[in-house]
Formats: structure tokens, sequence, C-alpha cells
């Protein structure tokens, strides 16, 4: 299939509809804070826990039964993938590094999958996995260098949008950059503001450097945001859309994660409250913001 057929608002809405009877239609929360007004989207609250489902199971309809999938991911994206798969019937094999945490792990065996530790990082784990895929009958689902996953993604904008109309900046945490580029695509021209981690930042470099780079994977939200370098076809769309890209220090993501579950009880990963902290720092334009609270795949333990 051709990238440039698929990487297009009207690709967004066949997702949309596509992954309709699966995928959970996230709810907003109008929080005031601090004398300022947001809106969170608790897409933390999407099957597997993470944004990454509506990507994986337009991926795995999109395979069909053209065989078993494969898939190597920091965690999220696998716990996606394992579930899509078996919702829908599909073998799956999740390669993930050594360092992929258990809170992630776990679920992705307990869904079904087969699971595989490779390598410290996710890079290695990768090239395991689409080494793997080789084989005659298994096809590769990228985290985020995937036409398919990408206009998944962008359903979360296009609800977003659906849900309310006002807004007029969607604001999303950025690893690899497939939910940044399906946040353009799903928003309707709407401001879209890309967050990382200032030591994983793939996608700011990217955009100083004119083009992908490898860049530093060190960060307390690495395990869902720590992609060495951007998609190709993520920073194809970004580059070309004025995306605002936005960096945050490790502890004000912790602090951030911290404030929701202190003022709202909402319990998400770091990487999960990285726009959060790009909005309570004031690095988030305009007058009706809508912030993407992405995961929730930490541990967690009741106090």
């Amino acid at each position: 299939m051709n990238p440039t057929q698929t990487l297009s608002p009207a690709a967004v809405a066949r997702a949309a509809e596509r992954i309709g009877p699966y995928a959970r239609r996230t709810p907003l929360l109008d929080l005031e804070l601090d004398g300022r007004r947001v809106l969170l989207k608790l897409e933390h609250l999407q099957r597997s826990g993470s944004f990454k489902f509506r990507g994986a199971v337009n991926a795995v309809l999109e395979a069909g039964a053209a065989g078993p999938v494969v898939a190597a991911s920091g965690g999220n994206h696998g716990l996606a993938v394992a579930e899509a798969s078996r919702l829908l019937g599909v073998p799956a094999t999740v390669y993930v590094p050594e360092s992929a945490p258990v809170a992630k792990t776990s679920r992705i065996e307990a869904a079904g999958a087969r699971l595989v530790r490779h390598g410290a990082r996710f890079a290695e784990a990768a090239v395991a996995a689409r080494e793997a895929a080789d084989r005659a009958g298994h096809r590769f689902l990228h985290a985020y260098e995937d036409p398919i996953v990408i206009a998944g993604q962008g359903t979360l904008a296009a609800e977003v949008v659906a849900q309310a109309p006002e807004v007029d900046a969607i604001v999303v945490a950025a690893g690899g950059g497939g939910l940044a580029a399906g946040t353009v695509l799903g928003a309707g021209g709407r401001t879209v503001v890309a967050v990382e981690p200032e030591g994983c930042r793939c996608l700011h470099d990217a955009l100083a450097a004119g083009g992908p780079v490898d860049s530093s994977v060190e960060s307390v939200a690495a395990s869902a945001l720590g992609a060495t370098r951007v998609g190709d076809l993520a920073f194809g769309v970004l580059s070309g859309a004025g995306v605002r890209s936005v960096l945050v220090g490790d502890d004000q993501l912790v602090a951030a994660r911290d404030r929701l579950w202190e003022e709202c009880r909402i319990a998400v990963e770091p990487a999960g409250a990285a726009g959060f902290a790009a909005w309570l720092a004031g690095l988030v334009p305009g007058r009706r913001p809508c912030v993407v609270l992405c995961g929730a795949n930490a541990e967690w333990t009741a106090g």
C-alpha cells in the first residue's frame, strides 16, 4: 500500500469507522486549575491502558487473515498489539527490551501474546522482531513507522474534535512520532503541540536538524517515549505541518503525574503526564487547549 494514500484525514476517517466496534470512546474532563481551564482527554482509559490500542487494532484488522503478527515495543505498543490480537483471534509475538517494566510485560503475556525479551534498548528489540517477522506468513507491526498505525492514532484527535469543536490546540506526548503525526491528520487544522522529555527528544532533534537523527534515551518516561529516532513517515507529516515541539524535564513529568493524582485522582504513567506538564509550565498555546493523557501502564499500589 502506498503510504501517501494512507497518511491523510480520509485515512483517519476510515480508521475511525473500522476500529469503532473495538476502541473505547474515551471521555473529556473540563478542568479548572490555578485559574486556568483545560480539557483533558482521558485516553489512559482506552483498552490496553493507552492510545496505542487505536493504531494496533487498525493494523491487525488491516492484516486480516494474513497470519500471525510480530511487534517490538517498550511496552505500550506491545500491550496494545497483544490486546488487539486477543480480541481478533490473531497469534502475536511481542519483542521488548530487557528494561521493559513488569507492569507492561506481565499484561502482554496475560493477553495471550508470546513475549520475547531482547537487547537493552527498543531499537535492538525492533531489529530482532523484524528478523522474526521475515518468516513466511508473519507481518511486522511497527509502533510508529506504519501508515495504518498512524491513521489509527489519528482517530484520537478526530474524536476530540467531534466531542469539543471549540478546541484550538491538541497536546500530545511524542516518542517515535506516530501519535503526533496522527493528531495532525485528525485535528482539522488545529494547532498540535508535541511534548517530549529533555532526555528523549528525537522529534525535537529531527526538527532542528531538518531530518531524522539518532538521539539519546534517558528519562523516567523512556519505556513509553524512548525512541532513538523519529519515524520517517511521521517526520514527513510533522515537518510540513508546523507542529510545536516542547521539551519538559523529568522533574516536571513526575510533578505533573502527582498533580493529576492529587487534584483529580487520575493515575497515569510519567509519559502520560507529558502534555499536562507542558500545560502546567505555560508552554501550551490556545484559548481552549486539550491535553491528551495518553497512558497509564505503570506499577500501581493502592495506598
